[in-house]
């Protein structure tokens, strides 16, 4: 997945730790075999690289975060869009090296987000230079399924990250819900905050980590499904709080997208806990103000 993971844990009594690393591992092989862009043999990375008209079928897990995907697509007016594989390469967030150059123009797609999904079978078909790019939402799928593979462990009490996605079950040791400091942006005036997770995902799209320079500008890794360019600086991150990890990553994307005014709109629409944080202010959605207060 191109980053690191990290779990905490209150174990039953006698428990090896070594056996929820093993457990977690084989959980996130498969995620990747199924949907990462980086192994070059995955069900993904094989999708992307054939032919028009081919079909593939692929796994459970595809399927079920590829239905999500269209559905926050749908929601959102195509803020998120799982297809932008073709534009995440062009600007530099490809699993090929960057070439430097910088693409002022627009990325053309083949076809909308969602015109590839067989709705009555475990297929799809790829139309033709379609390219899918789940780094949105699979690594919150991860973490819900790492989550559920320590349950099946016995483990009932744990926070898990998968490169600042979180999701919490049950309590720490001290009966405390497990903390979370928000990460702050290097650019922002916001103090850091800190919330308490139970039973409860969250996940932060941001602008500062992932960057590419060229040519005296610097870009992020969020694109604008309307053009395939990287939006904007002006919203330095969003925290969105969901009972799904998977949810919450991609609904913290699609915010970025649409923006301070409409991103605000779109989470109160639907009772969307969820932050947005500029250079010099913070926004709260209704949703959020009450599960803080």
């Amino acid at each position: 997945m191109g980053t690191r993971w990290c779990l905490r844990a209150v174990t039953p009594a006698g428990f090896e730790p070594a056996r929820a690393g093993k457990a977690l591992e084989k959980v996130f092989a498969s995620v990747i075999d199924q949907m990462s862009q980086w192994n070059p043999h995955s069900q993904l990375s094989r999708y992307n690289a054939a032919p028009a008209g081919s079909r593939h079928e692929i796994g459970a897990q595809f399927r079920q975060v590829l239905a999500c995907a269209i559905t926050i697509a749908d929601a959102s007016g195509g803020a998120f869009d799982p297809a932008l594989g073709r534009a995440a390469q062009a600007w530099g967030f490809g699993a090929e090296p960057f070439s430097g150059a910088i693409h002022d123009g627009e990325i053309a797609r083949t076809a909308p987000g969602d015109a590839f999904v067989e709705l009555d079978a475990d297929k799809i078909i790829q139309p033709g230079g379609l390219s899918l790019d789940l780094s949105g939402i699979a690594k919150g799928f991860a973490v819900d399924c790492g989550i559920e593979a320590l349950r099946r462990e016995g483990i009932e009490h744990a926070l898990l990250e998968i490169g600042g996605e979180l999701k919490a079950i049950g309590l720490r040791e001290d009966g405390c819900p497990w903390w979370v400091d928000l990460e702050r942006s290097p650019y922002s005036e916001d103090q850091v905050v800190r919330i308490g997770l139970s039973d409860w995902a969250v996940a932060t799209s941001g602008h500062w980590h992932r960057r590419r320079t060229a040519e005296g500008r610097s870009w992020s890794h969020t694109l604008d499904p309307q053009n395939g360019r990287p939006v904007d600086d002006r919203i330095a991150a969003v925290n969105v709080l969901h009972p799904g990890c998977m949810q919450a990553d991609a609904l913290a994307t699609a915010i970025i997208v649409l923006g301070e005014t409409e991103g605000i709109a779109f989470a109160d629409r639907h009772r969307l806990p969820a932050r947005i944080t500029t250079g010099t202010k913070v926004i709260e959605s209704a949703a959020w103000t009450e599960w803080r207060g």
